[in-house]
């Protein structure tokens, strides 16, 4: 079988190693090679340590353009386009994008939200990847949205882990600061809510609710715990049928009707959705790993879906149950 000639731009930093860690085993892939600027030279275990033994590849801060069948971009938000405007990619090369710089579809990419537009991304060959808060709010939230059950304000909290601050040390990522601690940021304000806007507005027209999303920092390294609630005058019962059949061909998107938690989804390309009702209000949990699900999982469930495979090739990952 020919395998999809395939590179790494940006792959050392967090998101370009867990990539690094499903590409190398992915079946249908052939890494040509990984690049970065500021680990030129070395080896790939010497920048991700874990997969000593699984590959020889060198980092390199040089960028080929030719013969490539696939390109992810793992680079810093704000530097895709640029990245893309100096290094002209063939049209027929497909290109994934991690950051934020294109998931506005105006920008000609393909928003990459495989629950919602996996028909449209077969073929595709310009795909922008799905932020993690977004991603695990969306699964949390659009069959919901499509039956137009949200009717008034949706309420949102989130916990992210360290690891969705990114490589680059920072006072909120440092142990210290982190470690036995609990903190909000972006009150309101975060820059995933237009990307979460864009989709309700696909899947309900004229959708203008607000969207009250509260986003904290957690202790822990990875995953993320969405709960959102609004007003609900239907039988929980109705709701779970809503949600089982909208998600009955998701292969990674689990609808549950026991307790769920963090620990079922670290590690693995899964979101699991919960459902309660209590005080007039539909409450809905949902829960991913912000590296996976929420990046770079997804990111090759888009690179199966683009080139025709099976969404869960490469993707059978193990969850951590202790």
């Amino acid at each position: 079988m020919t395998k999809i000639k395939t590179a790494v731009i940006g792959a050392a930093g967090y998101t370009g190693g867990e990539l690094l860690r499903i590409l190398v085993h992915h079946p249908s892939c052939e890494l040509v090679y990984i690049h970065s600027n500021s680990q030129k030279g070395k080896k790939i275990d010497e920048v991700h340590a874990d997969l000593i033994g699984d590959s020889d590849l060198v980092f390199t801060d040089e960028v080929s353009t030719e013969g490539l069948d696939a390109v992810f971009l793992g680079l810093p938000h704000g530097q895709a386009k640029s990245f893309l405007e100096e290094h002209k990619f063939n049209k027929d090369t497909v290109i994934i994008d991690l950051s934020t710089d294109f998931r506005d579809e105006s920008n000609g990419f393909l928003y990459g939200l495989p629950e919602i537009n996996a028909a449209k991304t077969k073929g595709a060959k310009r795909i922008a990847n799905p932020g993690c808060f977004a991603t695990a709010i969306q699964l949390g939230l659009v069959p919901a949205v499509a039956a137009g059950l949200a009717k008034d304000t949706i309420h949102i909290t989130g916990l992210t882990g360290s690891t969705g601050a990114g490589k680059k040390l920072s006072e909120t990522t440092h142990f210290s600061e982190r470690n036995q601690n609990v903190s909000v940021y972006k009150l309101f304000t975060h820059q995933h809510l237009k990307e979460i806007g864009q989709t309700f507005g696909q899947l309900q027209e004229g959708f203008d609710q607000n969207l009250m999303f509260v986003p904290y920092r957690g202790n822990f390294s990875r995953g993320i715990w969405i709960t959102s609630y609004f007003p609900y005058e239907g039988s929980l019962e109705a709701a779970y049928k809503i949600y089982h059949d909208f998600y009955a061909d998701a292969p990674f998107t689990h609808v549950s009707e026991r307790d769920i938690d963090l620990k079922q989804v670290v590690s693995t390309n899964k979101c699991i959705v919960h459902l309660k009702k209590e005080g007039g209000q539909l409450v809905v949990y949902s829960a991913i790993d912000n590296l996976l699900k929420g990046a770079s999982g997804q990111a090759v469930q888009n690179y199966n879906l683009a080139f025709g495979l099976d969404q869960k090739e490469g993707l059978k990952l193990k969850s951590l149950a202790f």
